[in-house]
């Protein structure tokens, strides 16, 4: 069991990497004792430490971690950190995340806000998310298309299965990566033909991405 003490003195060093080094280690450490310990550097001066900080919160739950979270991710002014609370109030798996994610897709004007957003809410499995993803996958960002493609199989949006289609051909083998990962959620004759398709795409991570779609399609 780690040394709650130690990690604690480790958080008021005034060297950065003592205070990364403590947050690594409260991997171990329970969620409720890890908590107050995480806010000892969530305004940390040095970006990385309040990025891992903000990480921390969204994979040691507790009930003060989504206000929290929510609270950045509505008004830090470093990108970054918002983007890492999209990232966070995803890993909580609290419903209640879906409408603040929303409005941070829609309001925000960092790409990687957004893109953390949109992942988060594929995390939250809400079907509600469709049209938001539908409308991401119109973006100019790639990143942004990557994200709704895995997001709209994650929450299962059947209806979806045709437009994502419509990068099958992307000369980004990440876009057809991902698009292979999300046809194996989405169960259509569509899906089928087109990872019988991406299984003989020249890109290894590809084929193997359709490949293991199909067969949890019952197709191999």
């Amino acid at each position: 069991m780690p040394d709650l003490e130690k990690i604690a003195n480790q958080l008021e060093s005034s060297n950065s990497k003592d205070r990364l080094l403590a947050l690594t280690s409260l991997r171990k450490v329970a969620p409720e004792d890890a908590v107050p310990l995480i806010k000892k550097v969530l305004n940390d001066e040095i970006l990385p430490v309040r990025s891992m900080a903000v990480f921390a919160l969204g994979v040691k739950p507790t009930a003060e971690c989504f206000p929290i979270l929510v609270n950045l991710l509505a008004s830090d002014p470093d990108y970054g950190i918002r983007a890492d609370a999209a990232g966070a109030l995803g890993y909580l798996n609290d419903i209640r995340a879906f409408e603040h994610l929303v409005r941070a897709f829609y309001e925000d004007d960092n790409w990687l806000v957004r893109f953390s957003a949109a992942v988060s809410l594929g995390n939250l499995q809400d079907i509600r998310a469709k049209e938001l993803l539908m409308e991401a996958l119109d973006s100019d960002e790639v990143i942004l298309q990557q994200a709704a493609i895995a997001a709209l199989g994650e929450i299962k949006a059947l209806e979806s299965v045709s437009k994502i289609l419509t990068f099958a051909n992307s000369e980004d083998w990440l876009i057809r990566q991902r698009i292979a990962e999300a046809l194996g959620n989405l169960n259509t004759d569509k899906s089928i033909s087109a990872l019988k398709f991406l299984a003989k795409d020249i890109h290894p991570q590809v084929k193997e991405a359709a490949q293991i779609s199909l067969t949890r399609l019952g197709q191999n």
